[in-house]
């Protein structure tokens, strides 16, 4: 098959989403497919026609992800024109051209839905979940009403606009941008001077934020593929909480899949990951985040994934690896299984 897997981006997650990226982009080639690998800010000013035939490294020039997320204006400085249009040159006449686009964007525009809408409108195949599903696990605070709404586990929390701080949480608190990821523009607050300050921290990449109860306890994840939950995967980072530089940086974190805990609190989380799949209308595949409070081992889900992350330290191939999917074959499995949901839609 003609695939592009569609990375980069001006995101926070730019550097997450350009090594994903390479990763699929490798594996795809692994498996014989004609595969470009395209930023979708930066484009492709050479020949389109013959672009899938062209012998070279695409991923050569990714690098890895860096401790701080990067600098977007510093990105943005590269194409003067992206206001009046978001994708680089030659971005959609590739994707036109291919079979399906692997989706390897995270956060900002690549998960919200948007790119998601117009590629349905130009009639281009994509893999992963579609626009309103993407809009809705995107947004922090009506995903938190939606789990309210239809009994999902997950801490006490409001929304909150910037100029209008008039609610006060009980301390500790957890303050994360509406519509972030990675854990970009999210803090913890234990009293009212770091209250301020994660609000600051917040409102940097969000006009919105989500404001929630702290809870003490472990850290896991769960993925669904096709609505069925994967196993389980503990992830304890060994400074601080599970945040961008914890995320990205090999050894930064203990990950154990499947997790050390009962079969019982095993079979629960996973039922719980398949009905967020369900109540977020997701499609294909996703990776749902939970925590287990210390003590009472009571189960929280914070929030959900529609475009997991796919690089070396990522969670979802090593859930996968667990039942002996390896990285190329859990690569195909998405291609797979998107291509039979467009199918079913038609």
């Amino acid at each position: 098959m003609k695939i592009v897997v569609l990375a980069g981006g001006i995101s926070t997650e730019r550097d997450v989403s350009l090594s994903t990226g390479r990763m699929i982009y490798e594996a795809l080639k692994r498996n014989g497919h004609q595969v470009i690998l395209l930023d979708s800010f930066l484009g492709y000013e050479g020949d389109i026609e013959r672009a899938f035939e062209e012998e070279k490294d695409w991923g050569a020039k990714v690098q890895g992800v860096k401790e701080i997320n990067p600098d977007m204006e510093q990105i943005k400085a590269l194409r003067p024109d992206w206001k009046k249009n978001f994708f680089g040159p030659g971005v959609i006449e590739l994707c036109q051209e291919a079979d399906v686009v692997f989706m390897a964007l995270h956060g900002g525009d690549g998960e919200n839905g948007k790119i998601q809408a117009y590629f349905d409108l130009m009639g281009i195949t994509y893999t992963g979940t579609d626009y309103v599903s993407s809009a809705l696990s995107m947004d922090k605070g009506i995903t938190k009403e939606l789990f309210e709404a239809n009994n999902i586990p997950t801490p006490v929390g409001f929304r909150m606009k910037k100029g209008k701080e008039d609610k006060k949480p009980t301390f500790p608190c957890v303050v994360k941008a509406t519509c972030g990821g990675s854990s970009v523009g999210v803090s913890i607050a234990r009293n009212e001077e770091e209250y301020g300050k994660a609000l600051e921290e917040g409102f940097r990449y969000d006009p919105e934020v989500v404001v929630e109860q702290y809870i003490k306890g472990r850290e896991f994840s769960v993925g669904v593929i096709g609505g069925k939950a994967l196993p389980v995967i503990e992830i304890a980072p060994k400074v601080g909480f599970y945040d961008y530089k914890n995320k990205y940086q090999a050894g930064s974190t203990v990950e154990t899949c499947p997790a050390l805990i009962s079969p019982e609190k095993t079979a629960q989380m996973q039922q719980i990951a398949e009905n967020v799949f369900k109540v977020l209308r997701l499609k294909n595949y996703a990776r749902m985040d939970f925590l287990m409070e210390e003590g009472s081992e009571k189960l929280y889900c914070l929030e959900a994934n529609t475009l997991p992350g796919m690089t070396p330290t990522s969670l979802l191939p090593q859930e996968a690896q667990a039942v002996g999917m390896s990285f190329e074959q859990l690569c195909e499995k998405i291609i797979e299984i998107s291509l039979e949901s467009r199918t079913e839609e038609s």
